[in-house]
Parts: C-alpha cells; structure tokens; sequence
C-alpha cells in the first residue's frame, strides 16, 4: 500500500532535518531529501511550493519545537541545576550514538550564509530565542531575576551549541562534559545566592 500524502510530507521534513544535522544546510538539496525519506519526487511542490526553503524552514521549526519540548519538561523540575545537567546529557548522548555526525540543525542554518533565503537566518534566530525564553521561565520560576535569567539562558545555549560543535571535531566528548561541569558549578553558586536566600560564605 502507498503512504498516504501526509506521510510523504512529514518524512520529508523529518529527513531534511536529520540531513541538516549531519550534513548541513548547503549539501541539504532536494535530491538528497528524497533518497533518505524514500518520497515520491512528485511531492516535493505538491507540498512544499516554495521549494527547498520552505522544506528547510519547517525543517528548522520541527527541530525547534523538539528541543522546546524538552525544554519545556525540564521546567517541571524541582531543581533547575539538574535540569540544565539533563539538556547537556541529551546532546551528549546524541553525540555518542550518531558517532559525533549529529549536530545541531539549527547551527547548521544559522552558520551559513543565505543571502538568496534571509528568511532561513531568521527562522534560525526565533528558535534560539524560543529555547532561551524557556530556559528563562525555569530560572525566574526558581527565583532568579528575569535580567540574569536572560543571561543566563543564553549563556547555556550558546555553550551547548558551541560544545557540540567542538565535539565533532575532535570526535569527543569531553568538550560538553567540560561546559557541563562549569555550567553546574555557576549555577550551584548562582542559585544558593538569588535574591532572598542567605549568600554563601567567604572562604
């Protein structure tokens, strides 16, 4: 039996962002999407009309909504350090079991130049300020000022971001397991110090 069309369009997006990942935006061509999503090459403008950027767009919307998902659980935590620990865990992991070819879709796009798709860089830029919003909302939550827990936020991400990227390049994990530890050390000491709990001693 043939998948119906809404299976076409969803491997397509699922595979162009998988292909973002490993391979990145500019060798991301519609050729390639079909081969690893096994899509009829008719679908591609029957689904997407704009072609391969709006099939890239909603790539980069899928994989943002995937994060801010589990960002967004996080947020249920009772202790945001631990929280913070889980996000660098996963990408760790991802890491691993990819052998260090899973990258960040979303670097992927913002890092290269789209001058004929600027809508590309922009739809990069709102998921990075989606997931920094959330981080945000655990540290306010956790009674942390919304001007540090800004900074805050988009310090881990752009650790994280800059971890992973590291780490595929020396095939490694101990670049995140080094941006894990300091970032749970900074947070440890920022949270026994927010504004209404008694500030640790000197040495």
């Amino acid at each position: 039996m043939s998948p119906r069309k809404s299976d076409s369009r969803d491997r397509m997006i699922v595979s162009t962002a998988v292909l973002l990942r490993e391979h990145g935006a500019s060798a991301t061509s519609i050729d390639r999407v079909l081969a690893h999503s096994g899509a009829p090459r008719g679908s591609v403008y029957h689904h997407f009309p704009g072609g391969r950027r709006q099939l890239i767009g909603e790539a980069v919307a899928l994989a943002g909504d995937f994060i801010a998902d589990l960002i967004d659980a996080a947020m249920q935590a009772d202790d945001p350090v631990d929280a913070v620990g889980a996000f660098f865990v996963m990408w760790r992991d991802r890491l691993v079991e990819s052998g260090f070819r899973a990258g960040c879709p979303i670097v992927a796009v913002a890092v290269e130049t789209n001058d004929d798709a600027p809508q590309l860089a922009r739809a990069a830029a709102a998921v990075f300020a989606r997931w920094q919003e959330a981080l945000a909302a655990l540290f306010v939550r956790h009674g942390l000022t919304e001007e540090r827990s800004r900074r805050l936020s988009a310090f881990i991400i752009a650790a994280v971001e800059g971890a992973v990227i590291m780490c595929r390049a020396e095939q490694s994990t101990a670049p995140i397991e080094a941006a894990a530890a300091e970032i749970h050390d900074l947070l440890l000491c920022t949270m026994r110090n927010r504004p209404g709990t008694e500030p640790l001693p000197r040495p």
